[in-house]
Order: C-alpha cells, then sequence, then structure tokens
C-alpha cells in the first residue's frame, strides 16, 4: 500500500508520545499490524511504545502525540517533544479537543482533591499527596494545540490503525494527508 511518488533519501525519523488519556491511540498505532512492516522499511522509530525510549535521542522528522494536557509534566513532555519535531500530528480525540480527561474542566480542582482524600468512604488519609515526585495538576485540561504548535490533526477515539497508517503513507510519501469519511472514527 505504501508507494510513495520517489522513495525517501534516507529513513524518516517517528517518535511517539502519550500524554493523559488511555493509550488507546498507541493501541491503534499497533494495530497497523503488517503495515507496520511496510512503515518500517521507510522509518526508523526513535521513542514511541515500540522502542520505550523515554526521550528523543535525535530530531525527529514526525512525531505523534496522544492525549490531552493535564498536568505540568504534561506541559514539559510536548514542549520538549514539540522542539524536537519537525512535523507534529495530534493524534486522536484527548489530544485534538481534551476528549474524556476534559469532564474534569468544569471541577474545582481543590474540591476534588479534598473530596477524594478526606471524603471518599474508606480512605484513611488527612493530606493530599504532596511529592516532588508528583506533577502539578492543571485547573483544566487543555488539548494539545494550547500548548504548541501542531502540524496536522487526525480525530478519533481512537483512529484506526488503517486511518493511522494512511495518514502517516500520504505524509511519508510527500502527498497531503487525507481521510475519507469512512476511516474517520468517532465512537
Amino acid at each position: 500500500m505504501l508507494s510513495p511518488q520517489e522513495p525517501p533519501k534516507r529513513k524518516l525519523r517517528v517518535a511517539t508520545t502519550s500524554l493523559s488519556g488511555c493509550f488507546g491511540c498507541h493501541m491503534s498505532f499497533l494495530d497497523m499490524d503488517e503495515h507496520l512492516l511496510e512503515l518500517v522499511e521507510l522509518v526508523e522509530f526513535d521513542r514511541s511504545p515500540i522502542t520505550d525510549v523515554k526521550h528523543c535521542s535525535a530530531a525527529c522528522d514526525i512525531g505523534i502525540v496522544e492525549g490531552g494536557v493535564c498536568n505540568s509534566e504534561n506541559v514539559h513532555v510536548l514542549r520538549e517533544f514539540r522542539k524536537s519535531c519537525r512535523t507534529l500530528i495530534a493524534l486522536g480525540a484527548c489530544a485534538v479537543n481534551g476528549g474524556l480527561p476534559t469532564l474534569r474542566n468544569g471541577l474545582d480542582v481543590r474540591e476534588v482533591l479534598r473530596e477524594v482524600y478526606f471524603e471518599m468512604p474508606g480512605v484513611v488519609s488527612n493530606t493530599i499527596p504532596n511529592d516532588i515526585e508528583l506533577p502539578l495538576l492543571l485547573d483544566k485540561v487543555h488539548p494539545i494545540n494550547e500548548v504548541v504548535r501542531i502540524d496536522y490533526f487526525v480525530p478519533g477515539c481512537p483512529p484506526s490503525g488503517d486511518a493511522i497508517f494512511k495518514f502517516l503513507a500520504d505524509l511519508i510519501a510527500g502527498r497531503t494527508p487525507r481521510l475519507d469519511y469512512p476511516q474517520m472514527r468517532f465512537d
């Protein structure tokens, strides 16, 4: 299915990262199944669930981000990732518009923490965790384009493996990525 108009002179470097979400978009990425083998012929994976590398080892041609931005660590990871990637793709509903994590946006974070750590049945706590290792929650969850510049958006919850493959195949081949309506998934 991958038939670039002119094969790249070198393999493109592709990196992925996940912020606040369910990791479903990465599962769909892996659901490309045999298309992953086609993709490996044209790209080199840098940071991804395939490599389990936590930071980009070098500048990447294509970066793929799933998940919304809900805490200080997400902001840091996203800004560093943007610096490392020439082209950045927001993958899935959480990255594109905040997705399900935005359901907390109408709630006061302090009130939620108080209820969870002091009032929930069975909770034996008298303090809200405050450790330097825990990222600070933001007042609301943001789609990633509110934090960094995004080049492409792939909607879906999650987008299918076939849709992700089609999008990447177009991009790698130098075509403007386009998904037809049947490839869009909003369930």
